[in-house]
């Protein structure tokens, strides 16, 4: 039986929504053990959103529900799901933010097409229809605490998955970034997270970067890199290495590179060969 429940939204901690789900999950399972992933995510940023959950989850125990309400279409048409890996169960709304981890269980890395992928193999889903699990009423603004929360709850008690609605064979996928090589060369990236300390997480991962003995340069906020750091505290200024998700991040010592470079989510970063004669 799982106990474990983690939440990840853009809610913020300023106001009483995640302190709503978690009222909503104790009442029905006081013995959930609730984990903050983050609340911090930009408001609306699905993809943001998908990426962080990717790069966490698989540390948790078997069988751990991961929660995750990033809802712009929030009150619409878009269904709220339970997707359930040979790990982990996840309930999100079925709007791409569970892209990277339908991915992560498909064939190949590369990005998918936009809209509905078909599930692989050890994969189920059921599309949240069951209102009986719902708390009532059932605000239009608010799923994550009066539809999600609940069915995480009642799911974390042991109840079967089918109890809580239909079986969905295919679940949405956004076409997540992938780095690309550039006309002149270069290995361009973009910027899919900011972590709280200003530091850039890059979409680009360790094994995306050319074999080679030469010193790699890498661009970003219209700054040049020379070579990888082993660790934070290392060299003067900024800085850029492969964290410990295994994607190279842009940092500054001592300080916030977001805040030195002024960039942001979505920005480019370039990756490319020092000359050969430049010593």
């Amino acid at each position: 039986m799982a106990l474990i429940i983690t939440l990840t939204t853009d809610f913020g901690l300023a106001d009483s929504y995640v302190a709503a789900m978690k009222g909503v999950i104790l009442g029905i399972n006081p013995e959930a053990s609730l984990i903050d992933i983050s609340h911090s995510i930009q408001p609306r940023n699905i993809l943001q959103a998908a990426f962080l959950l990717s790069t966490v989850h698989e540390f948790f125990p078997q069988g751990t529900i991961h929660l995750a309400v990033v809802d712009p279409g929030v009150g619409t048409e878009r269904r709220a799901v339970i997707l359930r890996t040979p790990s982990a169960d996840f309930i999100a709304p079925d709007n791409g933010v569970l892209s990277c981890i339908i991915q992560q269980h498909s064939t190949g890395r590369g990005a998918s097409s936009p809209g509905q992928r078909e599930l692989a193999p050890g994969l189920e889903a059921v599309a949240l229809t069951r209102d009986k699990f719902w708390r009532t009423p059932v605000s239009p603004t608010f799923h994550g605490r009066d539809i999600m929360a609940p069915v995480a709850a009642h799911l974390s008690l042991g109840r079967p998955l089918t109890d809580f609605g239909e079986t969905a064979t295919s679940l949405s996928v956004l076409p997540m970034p992938r780095p690309f090589q550039s006309s002149d060369g270069a290995l361009v990236g973009q910027v899919l997270h900011i972590d709280n300390f200003g530091n850039l997480v890059t979409d680009i991962r360790a094994d995306d970067l050319p074999r080679t003995d030469r010193h790699l340069i890498i661009e970003v906020g219209g700054k040049a890199i020379s070579g990888l750091s082993d660790t934070y505290g290392k060299g003067e200024g900024l800085l850029a290495l492969i964290g410990s998700s295994g994607y190279l991040e842009v940092a500054v010592r001592d300080g916030s590179a977001s805040a030195s470079l002024h960039v942001d989510v979505g920005d480019r970063v370039q990756i490319r060969l020092k000359p050969m004669d430049s010593g």
